[in-house]
C-alpha cells in the first residue's frame, strides 16, 4: 500500500512558492522601473502614466508601446552581450547594465 500524501505540507509549500513568485514579480518590476529610467519621474506622475497605460483598450497606441518596449529589451540584450538573443528579464539585467 502507497503512502498517502500530506495534502496540508504540499499546500504550504505551493503557498510558499506563491509569495515566492509574488516577491520576485515586485523585485522584477521595480528593477524594469530602473532600467527605463522612469525612477526620475515623480510617483504621481509615474503612477498617472500607468493608470493611462491599463485603461488604454488597445489599438495603435500600445501596439506602439509595445513595440518601443520590444526594442528596448533587445538593445538591453545587445549592450550586454546577452547569447538569448536579447530577450532577457528585468531581474537578470539588474546586476550591471540596468542602470544605463
Amino acid at each position: 500500500m502507497r503512502k498517502p500524501r500530506d495534502i496540508d505540507a504540499e499546500l504550504r509549500a505551493l503557498s510558499d512558492k506563491a509569495k515566492g513568485l509574488k516577491a520576485r514579480k515586485i523585485t522584477q518590476l521595480g528593477e524594469l522601473v530602473a532600467a527605463t529610467g522612469a525612477d526620475s519621474l515623480d510617483a504621481d506622475i509615474l503612477a498617472g502614466v500607468l493608470i493611462a497605460a491599463v485603461e488604454a483598450k488597445g489599438g495603435e497606441v500600445t501596439e506602439g508601446w509595445r513595440r518601443r518596449g520590444e526594442a528596448f529589451f533587445q538593445r538591453q540584450g545587445r549592450t550586454s552581450g546577452s547569447a538569448a538573443g536579447g530577450r532577457r528579464s528585468p531581474a537578470s539585467r539588474s546586476s550591471g547594465d540596468a542602470a544605463g
